[in-house]
Formats: structure tokens, sequence, C-alpha cells
């Protein structure tokens, strides 16, 4: 049996926990001497803009989201450049970067596939972790589509009292 290379990747959105989980899903990689694979998927230009999607990760501060004339070049390039920050903050310049379009849990599990990744790690960003997981997450959806194992890293921050 041939000793090939572990490939963990490391799907990455626009909330502001994403540097944790690039940084988490980093050091796994890193324990497990595996090649690192950051991907961001784009979605509809209008999930970008609707109220319900939190800032876009670089644009905070600058403009308001709705108000971006959004394509999906536009929203390419953005992520690209999102990715390349990310791999930057990591300091590690053997990382790969992959921007791909579709739905998320979808495209995740495909680009997982396709380069035979050992492991995806996510994050879970609801403030009701459980309950995401069980009503219908990407992370849901990917633990019941996946035959490949998942690092899922909850990102809910804790109540500072």
């Amino acid at each position: 049996m041939e000793n090939k290379k572990r490939k963990v990747l490391i799907a990455l959105d626009y909330n502001p926990t994403a540097r944790r989980i690039a940084e988490e899903g980093y050091a796994l990689a890193k324990s497990m001497h595996a090649e690192i694979i950051l991907l961001h998927v784009v979605a509809d230009p209008m999930y970008y803009s609707s109220a319900e999607y939190s800032p876009i990760m670089g644009f905070t501060g600058y403009m308001d989201v709705g108000q971006l004339q959004l394509t999906n070049e536009s929203l390419k390039k953005a992520s690209q450049h999102f990715l390349d920050k990310s791999k930057h903050h990591l300091g590690d310049g053997s990382i790969k970067t992959l921007v791909s379009e579709g739905d998320f849990a979808e495209t995740i599990l495909k680009t997982a596939k396709d380069i035979h990744a050992d492991i995806i790690v996510i994050g879970s960003h609801s403030r009701r972790w459980l309950e995401e997981i069980l009503i219908g997450s990407v992370a849901e959806k990917l633990l019941h589509h996946s035959a490949i194992p998942l690092f899922i890293i909850p990102t809910k921050q804790k109540n500072k009292t």
C-alpha cells in the first residue's frame, strides 16, 4: 500500500469566526502532516444582499452589502481575496485555495470527493448549535451525506458576564 499524502479541506465562509475555523483546521492538518485546501463556496448573489446574511468580511464598516453590485464574478474575486488573506494569515505558502459556486453543502461534498479529502473542517455558527444541526444547516446536510469524516467547530460566542 502506497503512502499517500493526506488532505484536509477547510471550508470557510465570510463569518467573522472564519479565522478561528482556519486556525483550528490548519492545526489539525499540520498534526496529520496533511496537505491543506481552503475552500469558499460562492452562492447566488442575492444571498449576500439578504437581510439574514451577516456582513462580508473585508467589507464590514465600509459600506452596506446591499449597496454593492454583486455579480458572480465580483463575488469570486472577493472570495479569492478572502482565501488569499486567510492563507497569508496562516503563514503557509503551500496551502491551496479553491473558490467554487453552488449549494454550500453539495459543493463542499463534491469538492471533497474530487480532491480525495481525508477530512472536512467546517464551523457551525448557530447560537443553538445542536438545534441547527437537527433542523437543517450546512453542517447537518454534510453529516447526513458525507462518507468523509467531518471536524465541526462550534463557534457560538460565549456570553460575557
